[in-house]
């Protein structure tokens, strides 16, 4: 390897090397990305001042290794000038101990930086700010403390957005270990991938969030949580419109959840649970999202999540009375609390003798014990009656009776270790039987537009759409108030899973199999549109609502869920209900849900199929952030061969990919006329693979 004079990647990751990196390594002067994480290698420090004399390295991914070891300060890094061109630095994992080393001041091309998961000490360093470039840092797990620096709040490339387009992400596009941060548990297979993010989480760190925090306008995601943060949460996080996950749980944070969150729109994930927070949980925009894991913890919030209302507070004139108006108040206390002890009793008396058998004997209310006492939250007795489990008739199931007792058994009580999806209709947990069988059970959140009856006159509507490429519903349940939906359990979870979020996904679905997932699921969607009685359009089709079996076999899941929530009327909807990037563009002006709107997100799903890309990327340059944009522009310049997933190039499919990517860009056409009606693109899809094919495009 070491002879290789022009080599630019090296990837050893995971793999059993132990002892010192090689001084032959030095010959690799055109090395640019070097990955040997999750060895076993000793002495950093040697490491370290070997690898800075690779001029032209600019990811350096040595995360899980050297374990146990000083982090190497500035007198034993003694080349000042290496890693100019570093941008990305892994170093998490390691068990380090010592503090955030000086010498990465130095680094003024550093645009990524991992040192979770080690035993750093002392305090979060403020000149951190003075790399220009820095949009992500990774100090999460550590022993850090002292306060938020203010100063790293003017980060400038999280603080401009026109600094942060500017940034070069010049790194070899290669797959990389990254280590699955405490709240999103996933691993980025490319750095690109990367959201602009601070993660601080699990450390000592104290004092108050600083206001300052809301310059961050860049950040995608942030990370306080399991600190010692106290003070009110700052009103001017509201002001980071980019952010999608904000996590300020397990600190001493009081004071009221500042209603102005609510209008961060992409924010997708929140908790502020286990602090000292007061008053109601605001509601409306994401927040009718989020569940009650969101917001434990906290004995005085109030709202529907927390199960508490919200009492009127006291004013502030009536506890100025004089102390004879207090007397004569609690006089009136005394007799009202009198009084109604009086009616209880009288009520209890009633209802006994009501519930007399003709026989004498009274009647037994039955309940069920559950018998995992560690459940938090789950009351000792349920009524069988008012937590019935209805199941539907389906051929393919082999549940033919279901209890709320084993449901909550086979969630461990709905544990976040049971969450295996997350939408704008709830989270999806899994539920292992005893007998092995796995279902999975979506909790509904939000503002429920039905009334109990309506409610389960439409779930037992939705559970006529049975077709092999529709995720089954196989029964629902209400109990405690909450809305249960039970569907069959898809093994590989969703599409958008092995596109964007597993570590090595893109590779492990080469394009047959693509290919099947996209017949697949235009079936399913054409099954609902045409067959099924009631016509279903979908309003949600995404490739997180493409659920994927053992043999990989697409199903259509979330069908029909927007009219369990949201109030409707046969045709016309008065909300916009979707996901950004898969919205069509005629659905912001007249918000009517259409078949066609359905295709055109259904289009978006084959370019992330054949691109590898997400709907919406902010971290790409500001001309091929949005998916159908980019597509479309480098289809008119004839590069339409250039946006296929470069796992999918030079295997011998160009001419289906080109075929199916034609179909793609039908679907999205902008004029809804122009769309074709699903069973159109159900049968070319069947078609691509054949050689007498000739796709009729106008």
């Amino acid at each position: 390897m070491y002879a290789c004079k022009s080599l630019k990647a090296v990837r050893l990751a995971s793999n059993y090397f132990e002892g010192q990196i090689s001084p032959d390594i030095l010959g690799l002067q055109s090395l640019a990305f070097l990955s040997i994480s999750t060895n076993n290698l000793s002495n950093v420090t040697g490491a370290l001042r070997l690898l800075m004399g690779l001029k032209n390295l600019s990811t350096l991914m040595l995360s899980q290794n050297f374990f146990n070891e000083m982090m190497p300060d500035d007198v034993n890094i003694t080349n000042p000038d290496g890693f100019q061109k570093i941008q990305v630095l892994g170093l998490g994992g390691c068990n380090f101990t010592g503090q955030v080393p000086h010498w990465l001041y130095n680094l003024k091309k550093l645009e990524v930086l991992d040192l979770s998961y080690n035993q750093i000490s002392g305090s979060i360093p403020p000149w951190l700010h003075t790399l220009p470039e820095l949009f992500y840092v990774d100090l999460s797990f550590n022993l850090l403390t002292g306060m938020f620096p203010a100063e790293l709040t003017t980060l400038p490339a999280l603080t401009s957005q026109q600094t942060y387009d500017k940034v070069e992400r010049t790194y070899l596009e290669l797959p990389v270990f990254a280590n699955a941060n405490n709240v999103s548990q996933m691993q980025y297979n490319q750095i690109s991938n990367l959201p602009p993010a601070i993660y601080l989480g699990n450390n000592s760190l104290n004092g108050s969030i600083p206001v300052e925090i809301g310059k961050l306008r860049v950040l995608h995601q942030l990370d306080l949580s399991n600190n010692k943060f106290s003070g009110n949460i700052p009103a001017e996080i509201s002001n980071l419109i980019n952010l999608e996950k904000l996590y300020l749980s397990g600190n001493q944070l009081s004071g009221e959840i500042p209603v102005s969150l609510k209008s961060l729109h992409f924010l997708s994930a929140f908790s502020v649970a286990y602090n000292n927070l007061e008053g109601p949980v605001p509601t409306g925009g994401q927040f009718d999202t989020f569940s009650f894991s969101s917001f434990e913890g906290n004995p005085q919030l109030c709202g529907s999540v927390v199960r508490r209302s919200c009492l009127p507070q006291q004013s502030t004139t009536a506890r100025s009375h004089s102390s004879s108006k207090k007397l004569i108040i609690g006089f009136a206390i005394a007799a009202s609390f009198g009084l109604v002890s009086f009616v209880s009793v009288l009520i209890v008396w009633v209802i006994s003798k009501r519930r007399i058998n003709p026989g004498g004997e009274p009647d037994k209310i039955e309940v069920e014990s559950i018998s995992i006492s560690s459940y938090s939250g789950v009351h000792p007795e349920v009524d069988k009656e008012a937590s019935q489990v209805v199941l539907f008739p389906n051929k393919t199931s082999e549940i033919k009776d279901l209890t709320i007792v084993e449901i909550l058994k086979a969630t461990e009580n709905f544990s976040q270790a049971n969450i295996i999806g997350c939408g704008g209709f709830g989270l999806v947990y899994k539920a292992t039987l005893p007998n092995g069988t796995a279902l999975a059970i979506k909790k509904l959140s939000g503002e429920l537009g039905l009334m109990e009856r309506e409610f389960k006159a439409e779930v037992e509507a939705l559970s006529t759409a049975q077709h092999e490429n529709v995720v089954a519903l196989q029964g629902y349940c209400v109990h405690e108030g909450v809305r249960l939906l039970i569907y069959t359990y898809m093994e590989n979870g969703s599409l958008d899973y092995w596109l964007h979020e597993k570590a090595d996904g893109p590779s492990q679905i080469d394009w047959p199999t693509r290919l099947k997932i996209a017949q697949g699921a235009s079936c399913g969607l054409a099954y609902m549109h045409q067959i099924c009685e009631p016509h279903i359009v979908h309003r949600d089709i995404k490739s997180s609502n493409i659920l994927l079996n053992e043999k990989f076999e697409a199903h259509v899941a979330d069908f029909g869920l927007a009219r369990l929530i949201l109030p409707y009327h046969t045709h016309v909807t008065t909300e916009l209900v979707g996901t950004l990037g898969y919205i069509p563009p005629e659905y912001g002006q007249a918000w009517v849900a259409t078949l066609r709107g359905d295709v055109y997100s259904f289009g978006v799903v084959m370019l992330e199929l054949l691109t590898g890309r997400r709907p919406v990327d902010v971290s790409k340059p500001k001309m091929s952030r949005e998916l159908v944009a980019w597509v479309q522009q480098m289809r008119s310049e004839g590069k339409q061969d250039q946006v296929f997933d470069p796992f999918l190039r030079g295997k011998g499919f160009e001419e289906e990919m080109l075929k199916a990517l034609d179909v793609a860009c039908m679907c999205v056409s902008h004029n809804p006329f122009k769309r074709p009606c699903i069973p159109e693109v159900v049968e070319w899809l069947r078609n691509v693979g054949l050689s007498n094919h000739h796709m009729n495009k106008d």
